[in-house]
């Protein structure tokens, strides 16, 4: 490496750390969300433009970008330009809730014509919704429908039964828009997303450095070892704080000595990423619980990482035992359902929808939180594991 390569090291370490520590302020950080945000921006203008108030619930599991979308840098700049008051909500109901009532009174004695539209942004919606009585919302949306001032009141959730839970007074003011956030990007596109993300901007210091580093990126991303450590990563998680935490640990592995990624920096910065609290638990689960956990991977692999539910897991593990010509894994159902829940319990397996009275034990969708290398690096080191369930692992296709 040249002398005055060693100058940019420090460069690029910062522009790596403000970019996967603090993405609210980078470039470009929008993936596969645009119609959503226009959508929001579109909102906001017929707010501030036709002074016409608004509600709205942005909804999505973690990681798919509500707090990206409505992140206060972007809110900030987003009312700057539409000449917006913001008042961003927080998770806590000190004192956001207790100046509420005086902001409220205030937007109700207001003049629309000389009022400024006024943006709330409530964060953890459903938090909100549990509060006494909903008293907080209603008023709120209250103030949406009659105030003289436009307001428009945004609200940033998880649940997708949000609605079910509102009461009726407060629902019968809610506009009832719902904008919905997924991660549907595919895998060419998330390999995109890789480049982009690992990519110097073109506004780096020096041209012919950042062009050395990012045609490196460019082979990384057709390397076959990467594609295998990403394709991993992609079946475990579409979000994208988990794809930021990999590059980070990888660009912690740059030095003068070694000034370019390679495809085993990204191999050890996987290793480190996939040995976490949850992988060390499986140490102490039982031989049942073991079964349950393989029989999910074996779903994963079939299914292409859909959501399964517990009978599927059952009819699975039921595969595995029928092919065995003793009983030492025969349980009751009661026994596997128990074991099953235990695993929900330790967070292994993650629920996607709310249980309710309409949905039985046995149907509920979930998600297994293990990827099929942390299974199987965790059954390397169980203590006194079966022959057989370790034969069931690794086989490549689910028992038939």
């Amino acid at each position: 490496m040249e002398k005055w390569e060693y100058l940019y090291l420090g460069q690029v370490q910062r522009v790596f750390r403000e970019r996967f520590c603090h993405p609210s302020t980078a470039a470009g950080k929008l993936f596969g969300l645009e119609q959503q945000y226009r959508h929001l921006l579109e909102l906001l203008k017929r707010t501030t433009l036709h002074g016409e108030s608004n509600s709205a619930l942005i909804i999505g599991p973690r990681g798919s970008g509500k707090t990206t979308t409505n992140d206060k840098v972007a809110l900030k700049e987003i009312t700057r330009q539409l000449q917006l008051e913001n008042v961003v909500g927080d998770k806590v109901f000190g004192s956001f809730a207790e100046n509420l009532a005086f902001l409220l009174e205030a937007l109700r004695r207001g003049d629309r014509s000389s009022s400024c539209p006024v943006l709330f942004v409530l964060d953890e919606f459903d938090l909100f919704v549990h509060h006494k009585n909903q008293t907080l919302l209603y008023n709120l949306f209250d103030i949406s429908q009659s105030a003289q001032t436009p307001v428009t009141v945004i609200g940033l959730t998880c649940r997708q039964d949000v609605l079910e839970l509102l009461e009726k007074r407060v629902k019968s003011r809610f506009s009832h828009r719902q904008i919905y956030l997924l991660n549907s990007f595919d895998f060419k596109q998330y390999i995109k997303i890789f480049k982009e993300q690992l990519s110097l901007p073109a506004e780096f210091p020096d041209e012919s450095f950042a062009q050395k580093w990012n045609d490196n990126v460019q082979a990384l991303s057709e390397n076959k070892t990467v594609q295998d450590v990403l394709q991993n990563l992609f079946h475990y998680t579409k979000d994208l704080r988990s794809l930021h935490f990999l590059l980070m640990l990888a660009v912690s592995a740059v030095t003068g000595h070694h000034p370019l990624l390679t495809a085993a920096d990204l191999q050890e910065a996987s290793r480190h990423h996939r040995t976490d609290s949850r992988a060390n638990i499986v140490h102490g689960l039982s031989v049942l619980e073991i079964c349950l956990i393989i029989a999910m991977k074996h779903l994963n692999d079939v299914y292409d990482g859909e959501p399964f539910n517990f009978q599927m897991v059952y009819n699975e593990f039921q595969k595995f035992i029928q092919r065995k010509a003793h009983s030492m894994y025969n349980f009751e159902k009661p026994v596997v359902m128990k074991a099953f829940e235990h695993l929900l319990q330790l967070e292994l397996v993650r629920p996607l929808e709310r249980p309710c009275v309409r949905t039985q034990r046995e149907f509920l969708l979930v998600q297994l939180l293990l990827d099929s290398t942390q299974i199987m690096d965790a059954l390397q080191v169980y203590p006194n594991c079966p022959t057989d369930v370790k034969q069931w692992a690794a086989s490549s296709l689910s028992w038939l």
